[in-house]
Protein backbone atom coordinates (compact mmCIF):
# COMPACT_ATOMS: atom_id res chain seq x y z
CA UNK A 1 0.00 0.00 0.00
CA UNK A 2 1.01 3.70 -1.43
CA UNK A 3 1.61 6.51 1.26
CA UNK A 4 -1.14 8.37 -0.65
CA UNK A 5 -3.79 4.88 -0.18
CA UNK A 6 -7.00 5.96 1.25
CA UNK A 7 -7.21 4.64 5.10
CA UNK A 8 -10.88 4.67 6.36
CA UNK A 9 -12.32 5.67 9.73
CA UNK A 10 -14.69 3.77 11.41
CA UNK A 11 -17.22 2.32 12.89
CA UNK A 12 -16.93 4.66 15.97
CA UNK A 13 -18.41 2.76 19.38
CA UNK A 14 -18.76 4.20 22.66
CA UNK A 15 -19.77 2.22 26.09
CA UNK A 16 -20.95 3.64 28.69
CA UNK A 17 -21.67 1.61 32.20
CA UNK A 18 -25.18 1.81 33.11
CA UNK A 19 -24.41 3.93 36.44
CA UNK A 20 -25.44 7.88 36.25
CA UNK A 21 -24.49 10.68 38.40
CA UNK A 22 -26.46 14.10 38.15
CA UNK A 23 -23.40 16.98 38.77
CA UNK A 24 -25.53 18.55 41.59
CA UNK A 25 -25.26 15.36 43.62
CA UNK A 26 -21.52 15.41 43.36
CA UNK A 27 -19.92 14.93 47.18
CA UNK A 28 -16.95 17.23 46.21
CA UNK A 29 -18.99 20.04 45.72
CA UNK A 30 -18.96 20.99 49.86
CA UNK A 31 -15.65 20.59 49.62
CA UNK A 32 -15.41 23.60 46.78
CA UNK A 33 -14.98 27.42 47.39
CA UNK A 34 -18.19 29.41 46.50
CA UNK A 35 -16.62 30.07 43.29
CA UNK A 36 -15.34 26.79 41.95
CA UNK A 37 -18.73 25.22 43.12
CA UNK A 38 -20.32 27.62 40.42
CA UNK A 39 -17.96 27.22 38.13
CA UNK A 40 -18.29 23.35 38.13
CA UNK A 41 -22.31 23.34 38.16
CA UNK A 42 -22.04 26.34 35.15
CA UNK A 43 -19.84 24.32 32.29
CA UNK A 44 -23.05 23.10 30.90
CA UNK A 45 -22.29 19.38 32.12
CA UNK A 46 -25.48 18.19 33.32
CA UNK A 47 -24.47 14.27 33.99
CA UNK A 48 -21.52 11.89 34.09
CA UNK A 49 -21.68 7.52 34.28
CA UNK A 50 -19.77 6.22 37.00
CA UNK A 51 -17.70 3.21 36.12
CA UNK A 52 -17.04 2.36 39.58
CA UNK A 53 -14.68 -0.67 40.11
CA UNK A 54 -14.58 -1.34 36.17
CA UNK A 55 -11.00 -0.15 34.78
CA UNK A 56 -10.12 1.62 31.86
CA UNK A 57 -9.11 -1.04 30.13
CA UNK A 58 -12.52 -2.63 31.08
CA UNK A 59 -14.29 0.45 29.51
CA UNK A 60 -11.91 0.06 26.53
CA UNK A 61 -12.43 -3.85 25.64
CA UNK A 62 -16.50 -3.32 26.06
CA UNK A 63 -16.17 -0.40 22.95
CA UNK A 64 -13.69 -2.93 21.19
CA UNK A 65 -15.93 -5.24 21.21
CA UNK A 66 -18.68 -2.93 19.80
CA UNK A 67 -16.84 -2.31 16.92
CA UNK A 68 -16.00 -5.56 15.82
CA UNK A 69 -19.65 -6.55 16.16
CA UNK A 70 -20.85 -3.50 14.14
CA UNK A 71 -17.64 -4.30 11.49
CA UNK A 72 -18.58 -7.97 11.36
CA UNK A 73 -14.82 -8.72 12.07
CA UNK A 74 -13.66 -11.27 14.58
CA UNK A 75 -10.42 -10.11 16.86
CA UNK A 76 -8.26 -12.61 14.49
CA UNK A 77 -9.27 -10.47 11.23
CA UNK A 78 -6.99 -7.65 13.49
CA UNK A 79 -3.59 -6.66 12.02
CA UNK A 80 -2.88 -3.84 15.00
CA UNK A 81 -4.48 -3.12 17.82
CA UNK A 82 -3.66 -0.18 19.62
CA UNK A 83 -5.00 1.04 23.33
CA UNK A 84 -4.73 4.81 23.84
CA UNK A 85 -2.95 4.97 27.58
CA UNK A 86 -4.99 6.19 30.59
CA UNK A 87 -3.42 8.80 32.59
CA UNK A 88 -2.56 6.31 35.53
CA UNK A 89 -2.55 3.18 34.83
CA UNK A 90 -4.11 0.47 37.10
CA UNK A 91 -0.24 -1.18 37.53
CA UNK A 92 3.11 0.19 37.43
CA UNK A 93 5.53 -2.48 35.09
CA UNK A 94 2.80 -4.37 33.48
CA UNK A 95 1.08 -4.13 29.88
CA UNK A 96 -2.20 -2.77 29.39
CA UNK A 97 -2.15 -2.71 25.81
CA UNK A 98 -1.47 -6.51 25.88
CA UNK A 99 -3.56 -6.94 28.70
CA UNK A 100 -6.67 -5.75 25.89
CA UNK A 101 -5.48 -8.22 23.23
CA UNK A 102 -5.77 -11.16 25.16
CA UNK A 103 -9.37 -10.18 26.87
CA UNK A 104 -10.36 -9.88 22.73
CA UNK A 105 -8.38 -13.02 21.71
CA UNK A 106 -6.62 -10.68 19.10
CA UNK A 107 -3.61 -12.91 19.48
CA UNK A 108 -2.20 -11.74 15.72
CA UNK A 109 -2.58 -8.39 16.42
CA UNK A 110 0.75 -6.19 16.68
CA UNK A 111 -0.06 -4.41 19.69
CA UNK A 112 0.94 -0.98 21.22
CA UNK A 113 0.02 1.75 23.91
CA UNK A 114 0.05 5.13 22.76
CA UNK A 115 -0.25 7.64 25.52
CA UNK A 116 1.42 10.91 26.95
CA UNK A 117 -0.93 13.69 24.81
CA UNK A 118 -3.69 13.97 27.13
CA UNK A 119 -6.76 14.19 25.05
CA UNK A 120 -4.49 13.93 21.94
CA UNK A 121 -3.54 10.66 22.62
CA UNK A 122 -6.21 9.30 20.62
CA UNK A 123 -4.89 11.66 17.82
CA UNK A 124 -1.25 9.89 17.55
CA UNK A 125 -2.97 6.31 17.75
CA UNK A 126 -4.60 7.66 14.51
CA UNK A 127 -1.22 8.72 12.74
CA UNK A 128 0.35 5.75 14.12
CA UNK A 129 -2.57 3.71 13.22
CA UNK A 130 -2.78 4.83 9.20
CA UNK A 131 0.97 4.79 8.73
CA UNK A 132 1.23 1.05 10.16
CA UNK A 133 -1.79 0.77 7.15
CA UNK A 134 -0.10 2.56 4.31
CA UNK A 135 3.48 1.03 5.38
CA UNK A 136 2.48 -2.63 5.65
CA UNK A 137 1.89 -4.69 2.68
CA UNK A 138 -1.60 -6.85 3.71
CA UNK A 139 -2.56 -5.39 6.52
CA UNK A 140 -6.21 -4.21 6.27
CA UNK A 141 -7.70 -3.66 9.76
CA UNK A 142 -6.42 -1.67 12.89
CA UNK A 143 -8.34 -1.15 16.21
CA UNK A 144 -7.68 1.78 18.28
CA UNK A 145 -9.22 1.24 21.56
CA UNK A 146 -9.56 3.90 25.07
CA UNK A 147 -11.37 4.14 28.39
CA UNK A 148 -11.60 6.92 30.21
CA UNK A 149 -11.58 7.49 34.14
CA UNK A 150 -10.07 10.25 36.53
CA UNK A 151 -7.15 9.01 37.88
CA UNK A 152 -7.87 10.88 41.59
CA UNK A 153 -10.88 10.70 43.40
CA UNK A 154 -12.27 14.23 42.48
CA UNK A 155 -14.32 14.56 38.79
CA UNK A 156 -14.09 18.05 38.78
CA UNK A 157 -10.51 19.34 37.42
CA UNK A 158 -10.35 22.64 38.37
CA UNK A 159 -10.19 25.37 35.67
CA UNK A 160 -11.18 23.12 33.04
CA UNK A 161 -14.33 20.30 33.16
CA UNK A 162 -15.73 17.83 34.94
CA UNK A 163 -14.65 14.09 34.18
CA UNK A 164 -16.72 11.05 33.30
CA UNK A 165 -16.53 7.51 32.50
CA UNK A 166 -16.23 5.62 29.51
CA UNK A 167 -15.17 3.57 26.73
CA UNK A 168 -14.04 4.20 22.95
CA UNK A 169 -13.04 2.44 19.56
CA UNK A 170 -12.51 3.18 16.21
CA UNK A 171 -11.70 1.03 13.20
CA UNK A 172 -9.02 2.32 10.70
CA UNK A 173 -8.87 -0.26 7.37
CA UNK A 174 -8.10 -0.29 3.85
CA UNK A 175 -10.85 -2.06 2.58
CA UNK A 176 -13.92 -1.22 4.31
CA UNK A 177 -16.11 -1.27 6.67
CA UNK A 178 -15.45 2.98 6.83
CA UNK A 179 -18.05 6.09 7.37
CA UNK A 180 -15.18 8.38 6.69
CA UNK A 181 -11.98 8.70 4.30
CA UNK A 182 -8.98 10.28 6.43
CA UNK A 183 -7.89 13.09 4.19
CA UNK A 184 -5.11 14.78 5.92
CA UNK A 185 -4.01 14.88 9.74
CA UNK A 186 -1.45 17.14 11.27
CA UNK A 187 -0.39 17.28 15.27
CA UNK A 188 2.15 20.09 16.71
CA UNK A 189 3.57 19.40 20.80
CA UNK A 190 4.67 21.75 22.71
CA UNK A 191 7.15 20.99 25.97
CA UNK A 192 6.81 23.77 28.29
CA UNK A 193 3.52 23.14 29.00
CA UNK A 194 4.76 19.34 29.83
CA UNK A 195 3.96 19.82 33.84
CA UNK A 196 1.12 22.53 33.52
CA UNK A 197 -1.19 19.99 35.31
CA UNK A 198 0.13 17.02 37.21
CA UNK A 199 -0.35 14.71 39.67
CA UNK A 200 1.96 14.04 42.90
CA UNK A 201 1.53 10.63 43.44
CA UNK A 202 5.38 8.92 44.71
CA UNK A 203 4.49 9.28 48.00
CA UNK A 204 0.64 9.83 48.94
CA UNK A 205 -1.86 7.44 48.94
CA UNK A 206 -4.27 6.93 45.86
CA UNK A 207 -7.04 8.58 47.82
CA UNK A 208 -4.89 11.29 48.43
CA UNK A 209 -3.88 11.98 44.75
CA UNK A 210 -4.74 15.20 43.54
CA UNK A 211 -4.70 16.73 40.06
CA UNK A 212 -3.60 20.49 40.43
CA UNK A 213 -2.62 23.18 37.82
CA UNK A 214 0.33 24.65 38.11
CA UNK A 215 -0.84 27.85 36.90
CA UNK A 216 -3.74 28.85 36.11
CA UNK A 217 -3.09 32.02 34.50
CA UNK A 218 -0.93 30.60 32.40
CA UNK A 219 -3.81 28.07 30.91
CA UNK A 220 -6.57 30.43 31.15
CA UNK A 221 -4.50 32.89 28.89
CA UNK A 222 -0.99 32.13 27.74
CA UNK A 223 -1.56 28.87 26.98
CA UNK A 224 -5.28 29.68 24.91
CA UNK A 225 -3.52 32.35 22.70
CA UNK A 226 -1.10 29.13 21.55
CA UNK A 227 -3.71 27.26 20.77
CA UNK A 228 -5.44 30.03 19.23
CA UNK A 229 -2.43 30.38 16.74
CA UNK A 230 -1.44 26.47 16.38
CA UNK A 231 -5.23 25.39 16.05
CA UNK A 232 -5.47 28.91 12.89
CA UNK A 233 -2.02 27.55 11.21
CA UNK A 234 -3.33 23.63 11.58
CA UNK A 235 -6.63 24.23 10.14
CA UNK A 236 -5.05 26.54 7.39
CA UNK A 237 -2.65 23.97 6.22
CA UNK A 238 -5.38 21.11 5.95
CA UNK A 239 -7.82 23.53 4.40
CA UNK A 240 -5.65 24.97 1.73
CA UNK A 241 -4.22 21.68 1.04
CA UNK A 242 -7.42 20.05 -0.14
CA UNK A 243 -9.41 23.34 -0.50
CA UNK A 244 -12.25 22.41 0.44
CA UNK A 245 -14.54 23.74 3.29
CA UNK A 246 -16.06 21.74 5.81
CA UNK A 247 -19.83 21.16 6.24
CA UNK A 248 -19.04 20.50 10.13
CA UNK A 249 -16.33 21.06 12.96
CA UNK A 250 -15.80 19.33 15.90
CA UNK A 251 -13.76 19.34 18.69
CA UNK A 252 -13.05 17.98 22.48
CA UNK A 253 -15.66 18.28 25.26
CA UNK A 254 -14.58 20.75 28.25
CA UNK A 255 -17.10 23.66 28.76
CA UNK A 256 -19.94 25.59 26.91
CA UNK A 257 -17.60 28.52 27.18
CA UNK A 258 -15.14 26.78 25.80
CA UNK A 259 -17.11 26.19 22.49
CA UNK A 260 -18.39 29.84 21.77
CA UNK A 261 -14.22 30.98 22.80
CA UNK A 262 -13.49 28.74 19.85
CA UNK A 263 -16.26 29.63 17.65
CA UNK A 264 -14.97 33.06 18.03
CA UNK A 265 -11.44 32.82 17.64
CA UNK A 266 -11.19 30.84 14.82
CA UNK A 267 -14.63 32.36 13.29
CA UNK A 268 -16.02 28.81 13.27
CA UNK A 269 -19.39 27.02 14.53
CA UNK A 270 -18.92 23.76 16.35
CA UNK A 271 -21.55 21.25 15.97
CA UNK A 272 -24.05 20.92 18.18
CA UNK A 273 -22.98 17.10 18.61
CA UNK A 274 -20.18 18.26 20.69
CA UNK A 275 -22.68 20.26 23.43
CA UNK A 276 -24.87 17.08 23.41
CA UNK A 277 -22.40 14.88 24.59
CA UNK A 278 -20.83 17.62 26.83
CA UNK A 279 -24.40 17.61 28.82
CA UNK A 280 -24.66 13.77 28.97
CA UNK A 281 -21.34 12.29 29.88
CA UNK A 282 -18.55 15.50 30.45
CA UNK A 283 -15.34 15.47 29.39
CA UNK A 284 -13.60 11.98 28.34
CA UNK A 285 -10.18 12.60 27.38
CA UNK A 286 -9.42 10.75 24.10
CA UNK A 287 -12.82 10.26 23.57
CA UNK A 288 -14.70 12.86 23.29
CA UNK A 289 -13.39 13.61 19.42
CA UNK A 290 -14.71 10.22 18.70
CA UNK A 291 -18.18 10.18 20.63
CA UNK A 292 -18.91 13.86 18.59
CA UNK A 293 -17.70 12.22 15.07
CA UNK A 294 -20.61 9.24 15.82
CA UNK A 295 -22.89 11.70 16.84
CA UNK A 296 -22.69 14.22 14.53
CA UNK A 297 -22.12 11.10 11.67
CA UNK A 298 -25.95 11.44 10.58
CA UNK A 299 -26.05 15.05 10.00
CA UNK A 300 -22.98 14.62 7.53
CA UNK A 301 -23.57 14.24 3.76
CA UNK A 302 -21.86 12.35 1.72
CA UNK A 303 -18.51 13.67 0.61
CA UNK A 304 -19.36 16.14 3.17
CA UNK A 305 -16.15 16.90 5.00
CA UNK A 306 -15.63 17.42 8.25
CA UNK A 307 -12.85 19.27 10.49
CA UNK A 308 -11.76 18.14 13.90
CA UNK A 309 -9.84 19.91 16.25
CA UNK A 310 -8.38 18.00 19.29
CA UNK A 311 -6.06 19.96 21.83
CA UNK A 312 -4.26 18.91 25.25
CA UNK A 313 -2.64 20.98 28.05
CA UNK A 314 0.17 19.16 27.69
CA UNK A 315 0.45 20.78 25.25
CA UNK A 316 -0.57 19.18 22.06
CA UNK A 317 -3.32 20.08 19.01
CA UNK A 318 -4.31 18.38 16.12
CA UNK A 319 -6.35 19.02 13.10
CA UNK A 320 -8.19 15.99 11.19
CA UNK A 321 -9.93 16.18 8.02
CA UNK A 322 -12.46 13.57 6.90
CA UNK A 323 -14.58 12.58 4.20
CA UNK A 324 -18.17 11.00 4.59
CA UNK A 325 -18.13 8.02 2.47
CA UNK A 326 -21.45 6.16 3.59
Amino acid sequence: MTASAAVLVGPVATWFPDQVVRIEEFSELAELSEQRREHALGLGIHQVHDAAVLSEVDLAEHAARAVLRRSDLVPSDLDGLILVQGRAPQYLMSSEATRLQERLGADRAFTLGVGELGCVSVSAALTVGAALLRSRPGWRHVLLAMGAKPATRARYRAPVTVLGDGGGAVLLSTSGPGDFELLDHRMRTDGKYADLFRIDYRDPAQRKWVERCADEATYSFRLAVDSRERFAALNGEVLDHHRVRPVATLMQNLAVGAFTFWEQALDVSIHDACRRNLSRYGHLGSIDVLANLAEAAPDIPGDGVVLVMNSSPVAAWSSTLLRRVS
